[in-house]
C-alpha cells in the first residue's frame, strides 16, 4: 500500500454552524480525513500544512446514510472519517477566518 502524503490525509475542512462555533470558542477545527489515517498522521499533516501546534486529535467514523425508493434501499452517502483538531491556546488557522 502506498504511503499517504499530508495532502492525501486531509481531504477537506468541514464547515458547518457547529464547527464555526467550535472554531471561535474552543479553538477546534474539523476536517474530513482519509479512512486509513491515524491520529499521529493527522496531527503531523495539520502541523506541516498550516504551521500550527496541535494539542490533541479526536477522530470518529461517520456511518453511511441510507435512502429509500419504494421498497428498495440504497446508499446516499458512503462512510467517512472526521477529525476534530484542538490547537494550542492562542493559535488559529487563517483558512477559517474568511
Amino acid at each position: 500500500m502506498a504511503e499517504l502524503t499530508f495532502y492525501d490525509i486531509l481531504r477537506r475542512p468541514v464547515v458547518t454552524e457547529k464547527s464555526n462555533i467550535m472554531n471561535d470558542e474552543l479553538g477546534q477545527y474539523v476536517f474530513e480525513v482519509a479512512l486509513n489515517a491515524n491520529k499521529i498522521q493527522i496531527k503531523a499533516a495539520v502541523e506541516e500544512i498550516f504551521g500550527v501546534t496541535v494539542e490533541r486529535v479526536n477522530t470518529m467514523v461517520m456511518p453511511p446514510k441510507r435512502g429509500r425508493r419504494g421498497r428498495k434501499w440504497y446508499m446516499r452517502t458512503s462512510k467517512w472519517k472526521k477529525a476534530i483538531v484542538t490547537l494550542k491556546p492562542g493559535e488559529k488557522i487563517e483558512l477559517f477566518d474568511v
